[in-house]
Formats: structure tokens, C-alpha cells, sequence
């Protein structure tokens, strides 16, 4: 039986041997999509410095606002001093604090999307 030298060739069929996620790096913005693990964890971190900073301001409010009702319980006759607190000094601080928490805020959500575009 003579042996052919010329090798014959054949067609493979068949799935793919790569999937999505082996072709290269896993990309962040594809692990939020795709609902994994690691876009869970992505989330959940935005989540928490969200939280952290929610939880800054409360706490400098609480710390600001707070204390008046025995500032002016201590001081009984300061009706006038009372209404300028109230009316005119307490927005300042206030606006300030909403400003620096919707700043922090927004750099948080930047943060995580240069994070998912990779840059």
C-alpha cells in the first residue's frame, strides 16, 4: 500500500475556543455589565464612598446643628441672637457643606468611570 505523501486537509468545525471574557484582560466596564463579581465589588466601592461621604456630612451637620437648642437654652433672653443664628449664619455653612458634598460626590462617580474606561 503506497503511502501519499501530500497531507489531506480537513475542516474543523465547532465553537469557538475563545469566549469573551479569555481574550484578553478582564475590562472593568464589561464585569459591571456582565453583573460578575468583580463589577459587583466596583458598584459596591462606589456605593461605600458614597456612603462615607453621606455619612461626613451628617455628621458635620449634626455637629453644627446640634448643639443650638442648648446654646440658646443657655441663653434665655436672646431672642434676637437666636433669629440671626437661625436666619443668617447657619446657611453659610450649610451651602458650603452641600457644595463640598456634591463635589465629592461627583469626583467619586469620575474616579470610577475613568476607572471603567481605562484611562
Amino acid at each position: 500500500m503506497p503511502q501519499d505523501r501530500t497531507e489531506r486537509r480537513v475542516v474543523v468545525t465547532g465553537p469557538p475556543r475563545h469566549t469573551r471574557g479569555t481574550l484578553g484582560p478582564h475590562r472593568p466596564r464589561t464585569e459591571i455589565d456582565e453583573q460578575t463579581t468583580l463589577g459587583h465589588t466596583y458598584v459596591r466601592s462606589l456605593m461605600r464612598t458614597q456612603l462615607r461621604a453621606a455619612l461626613t456630612v451628617l455628621a458635620v451637620l449634626g455637629l453644627l446643628v446640634g448643639p443650638l437648642p442648648l446654646l440658646f437654652a443657655a441663653m434665655p433672653g436672646t431672642r434676637r441672637l437666636e433669629w440671626a443664628v437661625l436666619g443668617f449664619c447657619l446657611y453659610t455653612p450649610l451651602v458650603l457643606l452641600g457644595r463640598w458634598y456634591v463635589r465629592r460626590a461627583e469626583r467619586n462617580e469620575r474616579d470610577l468611570v475613568r476607572l471603567v474606561e481605562d484611562r
